[in-house]
């Protein structure tokens, strides 16, 4: 692929094949991934790669907790909800895709199976938490560079013909994931990313989010035009 096609064409997966992904394959991603900008060259990331039954016990146990409404326990710092333009724009993405998967507003039962396919991790094949070094908790530029680098793989992934979802609700339960992937008290747990072969027979792969025009994004200064 061209770059502009792999820009243009990336989407968020939210349905997945059962295959499995070859672990060389994800090697030469991340590979790729870690060639994103980093503040002084200081690569705070780390990547914790699941597949097969500890993903499995990851699933069950996110999924035991937030259904027996066990507070959520995320590592990485929330913030306030969104409000605003920003809450339109998250509103905007939910009507898409519970158009596209046919989930009415007043049906609950399909409205909590699809929040539930996200501490599932959508079922994909693959998961892999993100963590960046303990160390430097409290810097705002590893957040920075962990979000370059999380970039980089989901572009990655779709130029090899993988798909991806970025995520919060698969670490929501931190103990769940810290216990059956093992991750090193030194590290913080940040994001989550689903991978797998897109199924492109689910609905919902085919939403494509819209983006705000760069003009109302964007400032020049000193231009002559």
């Amino acid at each position: 692929m061209q770059f502009d096609d792999v820009i243009l064409g990336r989407r968020s997966i939210r349905g997945y094949k059962p295959d499995p992904v070859p672990r060389a394959l994800i090697e030469e991603i991340i590979g790729l991934a870690m060639r994103a900008p980093s503040s002084m060259n200081s690569q705070p990331w780390n990547f914790y790669v699941i597949t097969g039954e500890p993903l499995n016990r990851i699933r069950a146990g996110n999924t035991e907790r937030m259904v027996a409404g066990v507070p959520q326990s995320r590592e990485f710092r929330i913030g306030q909800p969104f409000a605003g333009a920003h809450r339109e724009r998250q509103v905007q993405v939910a009507k898409q895709l519970f158009s596209a998967m046919g989930i009415a507003r007043d049906d609950k039962d399909k409205r909590l199976d699809w929040v539930l396919r996200g501490f599932r991790q959508f079922d994909a094949p693959v998961c892999i938490i993100v963590t960046y070094d303990r160390a430097l908790d409290g810097s705002d530029d590893t957040p920075f560079d962990c979000g370059a680098v999380t970039n980089a793989l989901v572009n990655a992934a779709w130029s090899r013909g993988l798909g991806a979802v970025i995520n919060s609700q698969g670490i929501m339960q931190s103990p769940v994931v810290r216990e059956h992937a093992g991750i090193a008290d030194d590290q913080v747990i940040m994001k989550s990313i689903a991978l797998g072969w897109p199924d492109h027979d689910f609905p919902a792969n085919a939403v494509v989010s819209e983006r705000k025009p760069v003009k109302e994004a964007t400032v020049f200064v000193g231009f002559e035009d």
